[in-house]
C-alpha cells in the first residue's frame, strides 16, 4: 500500500460564511497568508520525514477554499525541500490552461526534482470554469485534446505542428524535456463512471475523491479497470487512488472531535458560497451528464449532512486512533481493492499542531501495519 500527503491550503481566519461566489478578497491579509505559507509548506515537506510516498498539490481559483492557484509553483518548492517523496501534482486543470505551458512547467518540475513528478491532468470542478471563463460543455473535448498534446510535447524529439479543435500550434518543441521516459505517470480523476471510462482508455492512473457510498466507488472503478483493458492496461491495485479526509489522533474521541470541528468550518465557510456556483454551472451546462451532475451534488450534499460515525460506516472518511485507522484502511482495500490512499489532513480549520501529531502518528503507529495491507 502506497500514501499520498495531499493538502489543499485553505484560509483559515473566516468569521462567517462568504455570501457568495467568487469570494470578496478584501478579508484577505497578505501578512498572515505568508505564515500560512510557509507553515503549510513546512508540513507538506514534513511528509517525507513520516514515510509518505507522494506529496500532493492541487490548483482551485476565487476562493478562500485553496490558496494554490498554481500547485506548480508549490510543487517547484518542494522539489528542493524535499529528496525523495513523489511530487503529485493532483493536479493542474488542464482544460483551462496553455497545454504547451504545462508540459513544460511539468518537465521542469520533473527534471528539477530528479525524476518524481507524477503529472494530474484534471478536469477540475464545475465553478473553475466561470472563474477562468472557459466554457464548460467544452471541458471534456478540451482535456481530451489537451492530454494528447501534452504527452506528444514529452516524447516528440523533432518540431510539430498542432491543429485541433481547440488549440492551434505552428511549431512545437518544449525545453527541457522530462526525466522520466516515456514520460511521467499521469493520472486523471474518475469519481464518477464517464471521468472513469475517460481515465481507463487514456490508460491513466485513477484518483477519487468525495466518497461517499463504497458500492458506488466500486461501480467506478470497475468501469476504469473495464475501459483500461480494452485499452491495453492491465490495472494492478496501484493504478487506484482514493482520496480521504483523514484525521488521526490519540483516541477515538478526540479524533472526531477534531475532525467534526474541521469539517463544521469546511462545510458552513469554506463550501458554502461554492456550493452555489457549482449547482449553477451544473444546471446550465453540459459539464456532466445529467444524472452525473445530480449524483455530484447529492453527495456533497450527504458528506455535508452525515455524522463523524456515519461517515465511518459509510467509508467515506478515515478517523480515529492508530489502530482504528488501520481497521478502516483495511475494509476499504477489501471492499475496493486500491493500491494508493491519499490522505489530506488540514480539514477545514483543523489546528496545524493537530495535522503534525496526525502525520506522526501515522508514521510510528499506522504506517507499520498500513503498509502490507
Amino acid at each position: 500500500m502506497r500514501f499520498s500527503f495531499f493538502h489543499l491550503m485553505p484560509w483559515t481566519e473566516l468569521k462567517e460564511a462568504p455570501p457568495q461566489w467568487p469570494v470578496s478578497n478584501s478579508a484577505f491579509d497578505p501578512e498572515r497568508g505568508k505564515q500560512l505559507y510557509d507553515a503549510y509548506i513546512d508540513t507538506m515537506a514534513f511528509a517525507e520525514e513520516c514515510g509518505f510516498d507522494w506529496v500532493g498539490c492541487n490548483e482551485h481559483h476565487f476562493s478562500p477554499y485553496g490558496l494554490m492557484a498554481n500547485c506548480n509553483l508549490i510543487g517547484a518548492v518542494l522539489a528542493q525541500r524535499t529528496r525523495s517523496i513523489r511530487l503529485a501534482m493532483l493536479g493542474n486543470l488542464i482544460p483551462l490552461l496553455n497545454p504547451i505551458r504545462v508540459a513544460e512547467e511539468y518537465a521542469m518540475l520533473d527534471v528539477m526534482s530528479g525524476g518524481r513528478l507524477v503529472a494530474g491532468m484534471i478536469r477540475g470542478v464545475p465553478h473553475e470554469y466561470i472563474a477562468y471563463n472557459v466554457d464548460p460543455d467544452e471541458s471534456r473535448g478540451r482535456l481530451r485534446e489537451a492530454a494528447a498534446l501534452i504527452v506528444k510535447a514529452w516524447t516528440e524529439p523533432e518540431p510539430f505542428g498542432w491543429e485541433g479543435e481547440f488549440y492551434q500550434f505552428p511549431s512545437v518543441s518544449i525545453w527541457p524535456k522530462p526525466l522520466q521516459r516515456p514520460h511521467p505517470p499521469i493520472l486523471m480523476s474518475a469519481s464518477n463512471e464517464e471521468s472513469a471510462e475517460f481515465a481507463g482508455r487514456h490508460r491513466a492512473m485513477m484518483g477519487m475523491t468525495l466518497i461517499a457510498d463504497l458500492e458506488i466507488a466500486k461501480r467506478c472503478i470497475g468501469v476504469y479497470r473495464e475501459a483500461a483493458r480494452a485499452h491495453g492496461l492491465e490495472p494492478t491495485p496501484g493504478h487506484v487512488l482514493l482520496g480521504y479526509s483523514t484525521c488521526i489522533a490519540e483516541t477515538d474521541a478526540d479524533a472526531r472531535a477534531y475532525l467534526a470541528d474541521g469539517l463544521r468550518y469546511f462545510h458552513r465557510v469554506l463550501m458554502h458560497s461554492i456550493r452555489d456556483a457549482q449547482r449553477l454551472v451544473i444546471q446550465k451546462s453540459r459539464f456532466f451528464e445529467k444524472e452525473h451532475g445530480e449524483r455530484f451534488v447529492s453527495r456533497l450534499v450527504t458528506l455535508k449532512e452525515r455524522s463523524i460515525e456515519e461517515m465511518i460506516e459509510a467509508g467515506s472518511v478515515l478517523c480515529g486512533s492508530p489502530q482504528s485507522v488501520v481497521a478502516q484502511m483495511r475494509r476499504i482495500r477489501d471492499v475496493l481493492g486500491n493500491g494508493h490512499f491519499n490522505l489530506n489532513f488540514k480539514i477545514g480549520d483543523i489546528p496545524d499542531a493537530v495535522v503534525r501529531r496526525g502525520m506522526e502518528l501515522f508514521r510510528d503507529r499506522v504506517l507499520p501495519q498500513a503498509r502490507e495491507l
